[in-house]
C-alpha cells in the first residue's frame, strides 16, 4: 500500500472512531478551505497558468541553478 492510501485509511479511521465534536468540526473546516481557492483568479491569470503548466510537462523551463546564473551574469554587466 502506499503512502496515501495508507495516510487516508488512518484518517478515515481516527474519524469514524471519534467521538470529539470540535476535533470532527475543525476537520470540517480544514477540508472546506482547503477546497476554496485562496486566491481568486482572473481568466488571464489562469490562462497564464495553464500555459506555464503545459511549458513545464514540455520540458519548456529553466533550472533554478541556471536563472540564477544568468541573473549574476546580468548583473556584472550592469
Amino acid at each position: 500500500m502506499d503512502m496515501t492510501a495508507q495516510i487516508k485509511k488512518n484518517l478515515i479511521s481516527r474519524i469514524k472512531d471519534s467521538k470529539d465534536l470540535k476535533f470532527l468540526k475543525a476537520l470540517q473546516t480544514i477540508f472546506d478551505t482547503s477546497e476554496q481557492a485562496l486566491y481568486p483568479l482572473s481568466p488571464e491569470q489562469e490562462r497564464s497558468i495553464s500555459k506555464g503548466r503545459k511549458q513545464i510537462k514540455n520540458g519548456q523551463f529553466s533550472s533554478n541553478e541556471s536563472v540564477i546564473s544568468e541573473t549574476r551574469e546580468w548583473l556584472k554587466k550592469k
